[in-house]
């Protein structure tokens, strides 16, 4: 019953068949995203609920690092909820020292996770690594309330918008090109919400 529902075809698109699982968790997880470029409380649910539907849909494409990502997502998601509060995110910048640090351990983690990923049958090794890695590290800063989160998002969707035409999945390649539209207008809105604070405290 579960595989005739998460199976069910809702259309085609380039000659390749959207599942009602495929097409539900796309909607709900780009709704999750834009909320996030509002910074409100209200986008980790979204987050949370979508991550649950992909993580099933990346476990039948055999994308296993995509699919692991997708519980760090929801066990952030819950994180962001209570982090955040009421009140939503407060956007900050990250300390020069922070960014490097950050970007040499995501380099000796990346290449030596990339093997693990092979071992097990992945089919693309090392964007996906690349994705469940920099999704990470992206998800860590956005609950963090870093606008660099933003810059990580944008780099880990290129890159999944590629892998994804590649392995044929041309619906969820099509949706991973929207996030990285939506990752620049999240940039773009936190950075202007960070000068806007730095601005007002500067006036105190």
């Amino acid at each position: 019953m579960f595989t005739s529902i998460t199976g069910f075809i809702v259309f085609t698109a380039w000659d390749y068949q959207v599942s009602l699982l495929e097409f539900t968790a796309a909607i709900v997880s780009l709704i999750g995203v834009y909320l996030g470029t509002t910074g409100k409380q209200i986008t980790w649910p979204w987050w949370v609920a979508s991550s649950a539907l992909y993580a099933l849909w990346f476990y039948q494409a055999k994308y296993y690092g995509s699919f692991a990502t997708q519980f760090i997502f929801i066990g952030f998601g819950i994180w962001g909820w209570f982090g955040w509060g009421k009140k939503g995110a407060r956007p900050s910048a990250m300390s020069l020292r922070s960014k490097w640090i950050s970007l040499a351990l995501f380099s000796v983690v990346w290449i030596a996770f990339a093997p693990y990923l092979k071992s097990i049958g992945a089919v693309s090794i090392w964007s996906d690594t690349f994705g469940l890695l920099g999704s990470a590290a992206a998800q860590i800063l956005m609950v963090r309330q870093k606008w660099e989160s933003w810059v990580m998002w944008l780099a880990v969707d290129m890159v999944l918008t590629v892998q994804y035409a590649r392995g044929g999945f041309y619906f969820t390649s099509l949706v991973y090109g929207i996030f990285s539209v939506v990752a620049i207008l999240g940039w773009t809105r936190w950075l202007k919400r960070h000068k806007q604070s730095i601005g007002k405290q500067k006036i105190v």
